[in-house]
């Protein structure tokens, strides 16, 4: 049985932009109480790129309350449960993750850095395309695997 709010942790190295952009845009994107979306880093910049939040602001996409954080917090006894960890950075993918209580589903969604306005544009519109895919998913009839073979594959389009 799938537990809601399902919730997804996006991990990127720096936590400034890409894992960002993908929290927001899942919050803001998915009917209430079905998944929360969380990002964290491996070594956060403690703030976030001026290009993401233009972006995200320039989309239309809530900004409130996002902050650089480190993926130790969800490793606190009160941090909420994490059902998906989503790696958005190849550096991230390829670090060793912590342990988070459990045992999430992981999953790479690569997505190269950007640098420049438009390098930001095309990374949002692949973290978007991916997050609409993966809501189209129907997550309470899929088994455990069947549904992380789905969410990989999103990766993959």
């Amino acid at each position: 049985m799938t537990p809601y709010p399902f919730n997804v942790l996006f991990l990127c190295t720096g936590n400034s932009a890409r894992s960002i952009m993908a929290e927001a845009t899942l919050n803001q994107s998915t009917p209430p109480g079905l998944f929360r979306a969380y990002s964290a880093g491996s070594y956060p910049k403690g703030e976030l790129n001026p290009l993401a939040l233009a972006l995200l602001d320039a989309q239309g996409v809530s900004t409130a309350g996002l902050r650089s954080k480190n993926w130790d917090e969800f490793l606190a006894p009160d941090a909420p449960p994490i059902h998906l960890v989503i790696t958005v950075c190849d550096a991230a993918a390829g670090e060793q993750c912590p342990l988070y209580p459990g045992q999430p589903m992981k999953a790479h969604w690569g997505v190269p850095d950007p640098h420049s306005a438009e390098e930001f544009k095309q990374a949002y519109g692949v973290l978007r395309r991916r997050i609409e895919l993966f809501l189209q998913l129907p997550v309470a009839t899929l088994d455990r695997d069947e549904l992380l073979n789905r969410i990989k594959a999103i990766g993959r389009a």
